[in-house]
């Protein structure tokens, strides 16, 4: 009995020991991205680090995104292929500025008055079928995963030196821009340019450039280049520019479901901040910025311009069945926007 009470009292005091003892669990190291944005670092204050730092605050250690600017890492035309092969994980950019190899880039960016304001874009996307079919199309690209798009400012011509009243005045004026709408201006006479983001402003200043087709006036003034461009077009190409998130195929599968999830509502969550971001900013700056004079083609003038594009639409959808398909939705959606009118259109 003796014998039986000491095992139970030893067995007892073992167990409670046990339990007492603080269990050592060795901690896992985050996952650690390197992410870059198309974005240059004032820009990217606004359109990016706000939501990489959100990201980051909520994964709670487990991960870890690096966020890098135009052109840190890799240069900007060579993003994909760098995400692709693993040089880096996660990219933040339109389809054409990076050359993505597929044959719905070119909607990506600034297409021509494919939209009249930023709300339109992700009702395109998630209302009108542009989601599948971006999906559909990256699906057949491998080591890259597309994990949305969304919408940021509309398109203005602004120069340095010579104001545009007129189609006319915008022969052989050398402009930095973005490839399509680039493209689609040239027939113009607009001569587009590519550089570096950092050395944009220097363009500007030596008359390397004559002017700039990359942004909505928000921007213009966020990075400086309203205080070297004199002049602004308030006619603008088109309502909104289309941006995507992607990823590494090989980073992202790494990266677990509660964490894919939590990066997706941060996007979501940067989508919003930048519609009223630049919704507001655009309105203010033109009302009351100061820096830059505003000018006008006449309506009728640009009503060519407008009839133009259907032209050019028709030429990127004989690409392919698909690119077909973007450009019937672009239209349906809107023959239904110009019938419903007021105050979705005016």
């Amino acid at each position: 009995m003796t014998t039986r009470r000491k095992f139970l009292t030893t067995a007892s005091i073992g167990s409670a020991a046990a339990l007492a003892a603080p269990s050592v669990v060795k901690a896992q190291a985050p996952i650690k991205w390197r992410m870059q944005t198309y974005s240059g670092a004032p820009l990217g204050a606004h359109v990016i680090q706000p939501q990489i730092e959100s990201f980051n605050k909520a994964a709670n250690g487990e991960m870890e995104i690096e966020l890098f600017y135009a052109d840190q890492l890799v240069p900007t035309g060579e993003m994909f292929r760098a995400m692709q092969n693993g040089t880096i994980d996660a990219v933040q950019s339109d389809d054409a500025t990076m050359a993505s190899p597929v044959d719905i880039a070119d909607f990506g960016g600034y297409f021509p008055f494919s939209s009249r304001y930023s709300l339109d874009l992700p009702v395109l996307f998630h209302r009108y079928g542009l989601n599948e079919i971006w999906q559909e199309a990256y699906d057949e690209v491998e080591g890259v995963e597309w994990l949305g798009a969304g919408a940021w400012d509309p398109l203005h011509v602004y120069t340095v030196d010579k104001p545009i009243r007129t189609m006319k005045d915008m022969a052989g004026l050398r402009v930095f821009g973005v490839p399509t709408a680039g493209r689609f201006m040239a027939q113009y006479g607009l001569i587009p340019v590519t550089v570096p983001f950092e050395d944009v402003e220097v363009a500007l200043q030596t008359g390397e450039l004559d002017g700039i087709a990359w942004s909505g006036f928000t921007e213009m003034y966020e990075i400086g280049w309203a205080d070297v461009c004199k002049y602004a077009l308030s006619n603008n190409i088109t309502g909104a520019w289309c941006g995507s998130y992607f990823a590494n195929s090989d980073s992202w599968a790494k990266v677990p479901p509660h964490l894919q999830e939590l990066f997706k509502l941060s996007m979501d969550s940067s989508h919003y901040y930048r519609q009223h971001w630049y919704w507001g900013g655009e309105a203010q700056l033109r009302a009351n910025g100061g820096k830059m004079e505003q000018t006008t083609i006449p309506q009728e003038e640009w009503e060519q311009v407008v009839n133009d594009a259907e032209k050019f639409w028709d030429q990127l959808a004989a690409r392919s069945d698909r690119a077909a398909r973007v450009v019937k939705i672009f239209r349906e959606y809107k023959a239904l926007m110009d019938t419903v009118g007021v105050p979705y259109r005016y």
